[in-house]
């Protein structure tokens, strides 16, 4: 006997937030403080940060080293790898990523931000907008990060000016809207002093507005990949052939959106054919219905051909499939990407050969204008590509999905991975050129 949950999806009160910027932009600092006012850290934890901070010849406990665990980065005094935390306070549940700002590890920032509901950028009041905070904004842009909060930092070093913070919360702004940023919320605050970030400013009564604990607790977050069109990349074919279960055989992966429901026909892409689904089983126990997030095994009533990469979605929303793929990207390997690269791509469970057709546009950060046909991107460049692959793939828009709309590209010599691709996503692109030749042994 199945259980029945048929209900509306479970609610959640779970923020998934990011945080960018600069170097020395004190967004390690901004986290610690976080931490610390909203009474998220263990008592040992504290006195492991006051032991290490009075070790270096620091008055008082440095924040940052609650996040920055590696001893490079307590070394060097910057963020190298992202550091994810898990806070709670009454109100919501947060995961938080706190990313790189060295251009050297922006690849680090895109990972962290990837599946965050909301990125914090973070710019020092003394510098105001830089390239890096361009660059950090341009990939919330393109990651289709629905909630922007700019804090503007270290305003206790700038006099707490109420104008310093104006015409640096008007340029960030601006220029976020021309990204197509669906919201910015400005917050200054000082994180080594606490102002705004947990509790309100007795330095700044000219700022009417949340601190930056008080946004995060009430910005509202859809998760929208529950009511996307439903997609299982299968990851596994579980064949238990035991006594009891002689005949069990069910594909198994996490569901990426959307939802299943026992008895609703459903297709196997890229082969295009079609079943019903007879069973579903979470952690071993028969449901209804599973939704996204959820690791399920699927049971199909007909057998069919389906292994490790097919994607399982219902046949009323299956996407095309294609080998040309156009997307924009963000090249994170040190080595360029270029036209003809022979390269291997990434879609959820599977992988296949491609080749780099053609690098139409890279994007040029200070005023968003495209640099034509640029032949190759370098390492943090944004850009369009087209991709041509070796087998068909069934893609979504990223627009529609964040998780099927997604794509790496992998160095097919050393398992590099070379480039993050959003399918479809597009500044405004010149036009096409002829598609370059391809390379002997990889024609498609």
């Amino acid at each position: 006997m199945s259980t029945n949950t048929t209900e509306a999806l479970p609610a959640t009160t779970l923020l998934r937030f990011a945080t960018a910027g600069s170097v020395d932009d004190g967004k390690s600092t901004l986290v610690g403080r976080l931490l610390h006012d909203s009474k998220s850290v263990l008592a040992d934890q504290l006195e492991a940060v006051e032991r290490a901070s009075a070790s270096r010849g620091q008055d008082a406990p440095d924040l940052a080293l609650l996040t920055d665990g590696l001893r490079a980065e307590r070394e060097q005094g910057i963020t190298i790898d992202v550091a994810y935390r898990y806070f709670a306070t009454p109100r919501r549940r947060f995961i938080l990523a706190d990313t790189p700002g060295h251009v050297q590890y922006t690849r680090n920032m895109v990972t962290g931000a990837s599946t965050a509901e909301l990125t914090v950028v973070l710019v020092d009041a003394r510098n105001g907008v830089v390239e890096q905070t361009r660059r950090h904004a341009a990939i919330a842009a393109l990651l289709r990060v629905p909630h922007v909060v700019l804090a503007v930092n270290k305003m206790d070093l700038a006099g707490y000016g109420e104008k310093v913070f104006a015409a640096i919360a008007e340029e960030f702004t601006a220029y976020a809207t021309e990204l197509g940023v669906p919201e910015v919320t400005a917050i200054p605050i000082s994180a080594l002093a606490g102002d705004n970030v947990v509790e309100p400013s007795a330095n700044m009564d000219w700022y009417g507005g949340p601190t930056v604990l008080e946004h995060l607790e009430t910005v509202p977050v859809s998760h929208d990949l529950a009511h996307c069109h439903a997609r299982l990349p299968v990851q596994y074919v579980i064949r238990p052939q035991t006594a009891e279960h002689p005949d069990y055989r069910g594909y198994a992966g996490q569901i990426a959106a959307g939802s299943f429901r026992v008895g609703e026909e459903v297709t196997v892409l890229p082969s295009g054919r079609t079943t019903r689904i007879s069973g579903i089983d979470v952690l071993g126990d028969p449901v209804d219905v599973a939704w996204t997030t959820q690791s399920v095994t699927l049971l199909l009533q007909d057998d069919i051909d389906v292994s490790r990469g097919d994607l399982i979605v219902p046949t009323k929303d299956a996407p095309a499939t294609t080998q040309d793929v156009e997307a924009t990207v963000c090249h994170v390997a040190d080595a360029p990407l270029t036209v003809g690269h022979r390269v291997l791509l990434k879609h959820g469970t599977r992988t296949v050969k491609a080749i780099v057709k053609d690098i139409p546009s890279r994007l040029t950060l200070n005023d968003l204008s495209l640099h034509p046909h640029p032949g190759q991107l370098a390492a943090n460049d944004i850009g369009r590509v087209k991709i041509r692959t070796a087998e068909p793939l069934p893609v979504d828009s990223y627009a529609d999905s964040r998780r099927t709309g997604s794509f790496i590209l992998i160095d097919p010599s050393d398992g590099t991975t070379l480039t993050a691709g959003m399918v479809g996503e597009s500044f405004a692109s010149p036009d096409p050129v002829k598609d370059q030749p391809e390379e002997d042994g990889w024609d498609f």
